[in-house]
């Protein structure tokens, strides 16, 4: 009688074949293949409980008083009892097959429907991800949807001065050469940021990327699909909210990567709270006046305008550049040991780089917005005192008739608005500053 544990057609007794199994899982040849593995999955998971029903009625039913017999089943039944349950497929292990109560360990249902993983093989799966990327000299890229890469507003949304864009819309039949589609089947209007099937083609080169979205899931596979139409970039690595183990947050805790080497592109700084170290901020995609309102801002937005941002100098070309920094610094220019080397330190770096030099003074900004001001000029090494000495350089403030701001025209110092701070770290980059100069009013 053969061993479950042998002949289970999801994992072996060295872990090995899991991993090949979590791989081409992966490595789905499109972001919609989950369909298609869920079918496999349910055929897989019916011939891990097959084969243990077999197991236990051979057990059962096998009278042979031969000694090596009973020793076989003794060491099969050993096998079975002490595997480790690295994790299921609903409540069976994917080693033994056997039925297991509760639901512990993490859902990675993104990749096969039930899937969990306890903490250990989540480790050593990482650690495997880890040489693997090292290997091909990549890092892990966690890219959010809404903002970030693209623009969504239901149909009912749009706005008197945004209904021209229903006959503007391009062709569902060929993505790649579009930006901007109506799903009548979701009744939205998405339109693509400028600059983004390139930024995703270059950052391919460098990232395992995944994408990560507050989204459901057919949404965000319906986003995939008009992302990356031909399966290059995301294969099985799409999640959504559907997936996440924290309410309203996103954690990497169901992402399959050190937290080391995981760089995260998303506009919304409190959806990662326990990991802003990996994150890059990027300015909002407003493209609809849904979006606009959404955030507040009374203004018209780019599609009332009938304008957009700029392809070759708008946010993603811009983050890009910073991208290919990050990556450069972290493969060529650190001295130490690869697997030592720890991404978050290298934003750290970069970012403390962009206002160095720099030695502010803030006049009457809004009490509640100081704070974070001054955090995010001092984390792109800027200097920031309280009063007013020679060595000051920027004076930061909406008011140009305070006495500091006074001050800083008579003494010839930047008088500038807080957006320039702002703009500095989005773009990791100190801004000319004739572009956000205070005047009077």
């Amino acid at each position: 009688m053969m061993s479950v544990v042998t002949d289970s057609p999801v994992h072996s007794s060295s872990s090995d074949d899991f991993i090949a199994f979590l791989d081409a899982a992966l490595d789905a040849n499109s972001p919609d293949a989950s369909s298609d593995k869920e079918d496999g999955n349910q055929d897989e998971f019916e011939s891990v409980r097959i084969k243990r029903r077999k197991f236990e009625s051979v057990e059962e039913t096998e009278g042979s008083t031969s000694e090596g017999t009973k020793e076989r089943n003794l060491e099969a039944s050993v096998e079975v009892d002490v595997c480790t349950h690295p994790g299921s497929f609903g409540h069976m292990c994917i080693r033994c097959g056997q039925k297991l109560d509760g639901d512990s360990g993490v859902t990675f249902g993104y990749i096969h429907k039930g899937l969990r993983l306890q903490d250990e093989e989540i480790s050593r799966l990482r650690d495997t991800d880890m040489k693997n990327l090292l290997l091909r000299k990549k890092l892990n890229l966690v890219l959010d949807l809404d903002h970030t890469l693209l623009n969504s507003t239901h149909l009912v949304h749009l706005s008197s001065e945004e209904l021209h864009l229903h006959t503007q819309t391009d062709s569902l039949g060929d993505v790649s050469k579009g930006s901007l589609f109506k799903l009548e089947h979701m009744h939205m209007m998405t339109k693509l940021r400028p600059f983004v099937r390139t930024f995703l083609k270059e950052a391919n080169e460098m990232f395992e990327m995944y994408i990560y979205t507050m989204g459901d899931r057919p949404y965000a596979l319906e986003m995939a699909k008009l992302l990356d139409p031909q399966g290059e970039y995301f294969n099985a690595k799409v999640i959504s909210r559907d997936d996440g183990t924290q309410k309203h947050q996103k954690g990497l805790d169901v992402v399959l990567g050190q937290d080391s080497a995981v760089l995260i592109l998303d506009d919304t700084e409190h959806a990662w709270m326990k990991h802003k170290d990996n994150l890059i901020l990027m300015e909002r995609y407003h493209f609809f006046a849904s979006s606009c309102q959404q955030f507040g801002f009374n203004c018209k937005s780019l599609a009332e305008l009938k304008s957009d941002e700029d392809e070759t100098d708008g946010a993603l070309s811009k983050i890009l550049k910073v991208l290919k920094q990050v990556h450069c610094t972290f493969f060529d220019k650190l001295q130490d040991d690869l697997v030592v080397r720890d991404v978050r330190q290298v934003l750290s770096s970069l970012r403390s780089e962009v206002l160095n030099g720099c030695v502010i003074v803030f006049s009457r900004i809004f009490h509640g917005a100081l704070p974070a001001l001054r955090k995010m000029a001092e984390q792109m090494g800027a200097t920031c005192l309280t009063e007013l000495e020679p060595s000051v350089t920027h004076v930061v403030a909406t008011d140009a008739g305070t006495e500091k701001s006074r001050w800083a025209v008579k003494e010839n110092k930047f008088l500038v608005h807080p957006r320039w701070i702002e703009a500095a770290n989005y773009f990791w980059q100190k801004q000319p500053e004739e572009n956000f100069f205070l005047k009077k009013k």
